[in-house]
């Protein structure tokens, strides 16, 4: 994007739009599962996850981001069925009880139409629709939201982190093109932590407004990681909710539209900051 702080209209589900750009926007991490690397168990429940979520929501969260399966390194994977069990429930009540927009985290296609057709607005793949590309498919036909992420897991990388972003992510794009998703519809995530050792994450953290070459906003998720741990000592993952609100006032400043985290109060917090500074540049 020539300049990622002018507004966009993000194409979402339900005839539904989200200005990007001018201000940063946070989606909150609803984990409906008992092994996350950060919160699991916490809010596994159906009611225990509903509270949380409308709390996130009141606290400034304009995005709800609901995951059925943790994508930790390690994590034990669950069938599509229990998937869906986590997931479509809270959906669905969610999509009564609040205005925000509602995201499934999930890189299956039957879970992502059904979750769409549950009421969600969005979809969040960490595979980047190269896992099961009949997704690309589903997100079309439902006219929904896309957030397309770089993951280094299960191939072999590139040694240089941002020619290694182009080429899988130039593959993701093509996938979507081919199942004729509108470009307004995607946003991008770089993958932090996602099979990226500590230099590297930090080398994306720096040369982070190299991505804006994709013309696309950029969507960041560093909430938590094991980098953040790394850098400040940190072994504790909730105790890592400073060094992520820095990353967000940095990474916002270098372009970043999306803010994916656990800590929504925080991060609100170094959003204002970083944006007020933006806005003071613009006027200077």
């Amino acid at each position: 994007m020539a300049n990622p702080f002018s507004p966009v209209e993000w194409l979402c589900a339900g005839d539904r739009r989200l200005t990007l750009g001018r201000c940063g926007v946070l989606m909150a991490i609803i984990n409906v599962t008992p092994d996350s690397f950060s919160d699991g168990g916490l809010h596994a429940g159906p009611d225990a996850a509903f509270r949380h979520a409308l709390a996130c929501a009141q606290e400034g969260a304009q995005i709800l981001d609901i995951g059925g399966e943790s994508t930790r390194p390690g994590a034990e994977p669950v069938s599509a069925e229990e998937e869906q069990d986590r997931v479509l429930p809270l959906i669905e009540r969610l999509a009564r009880e609040t205005p925000a927009l509602l995201s499934i985290d999930t890189y299956r296609a039957e879970t992502a139409r059904l979750a769409l057709a549950a009421g969600a607005h969005i979809v969040n793949d960490v595979h980047g629709l190269q896992r099961e590309p009949a997704l690309a498919r589903v997100v079309a036909d439902a006219e929904a939201g896309l957030c397309i992420m770089h993951t280094g897991r299960g191939r072999t990388k590139r040694p240089d982190v941002i020619e290694d972003q182009k080429v899988f992510l130039d593959q993701s794009l093509a996938i979507a093109d081919a199942a004729g998703i509108d470009r307004r519809s995607i946003v991008l995530d770089p993958g932090f932590g996602f099979a990226k050792d500590e230099g590297e994450n930090l080398s994306l953290m720096a040369r982070f407004g190299e991505l804006r070459a994709f013309g696309l906003p950029l969507l960041v998720g560093t909430s938590r990681k094991r980098f953040l741990g790394a850098v400040t000592g940190q072994e504790a993952a909730q105790a890592r909710d400073v060094a992520t609100a820095a990353t967000t006032a940095l990474l916002r400043a270098a372009g970043g539209a999306v803010f994916r985290v656990h800590d929504v109060a925080i991060n609100r917090d170094a959003l204002a900051v970083a944006d007020a500074m933006i806005a003071a540049r613009r006027q200077a």
